[in-house]
């Protein structure tokens, strides 16, 4: 059985730092390129970071010097260091896992983690 399992969340002030982690089950996780996204109230899910099986990471622009995607295949975990907090990261942040095998593309979802930046 495929599941994925955030933790990490909660409430923080502005300018504060928290690690989100997802840890992945039933999946061959080093062959997975990983994501985390982000939905906040009354919009949609949008990306936020991925890091490729080779390693390589991409960001949307609004985390880019801030966030830090990383992953340890040992572990079957990927991160998410997010630093330098603002009110508008406040979101539910889901761990995708994504893999393009052939003409098949498999894609799991974890359950999901509050991330809530006020004072």
């Amino acid at each position: 059985q495929e599941q994925l399992v955030e933790s990490g969340g909660g409430l923080v002030q502005p300018g504060g730092s928290l690690r989100l982690s997802c840890v992945a089950s039933g999946i061959f996780f080093s062959s997975h390129t990983m994501g985390w996204y982000r939905q906040a109230p009354g919009k949609e899910r949008d990306l936020v970071a991925t890091i490729t099986s080779l390693g390589s990471t991409n960001y949307v622009d609004s985390v880019k010097g801030r966030f830090t995607i990383s992953r340890d295949n040992a572990k079957n975990t990927v991160y998410l260091q997010m630093n330098s907090l603002k009110p508008e990261d406040t979101a539910v942040y889901y761990c995708n896992a994504d893999l393009l095998a052939g003409t098949t593309h498999y894609q799991y979802w974890g359950q999901g983690t509050q991330v809530t930046v006020s004072s």
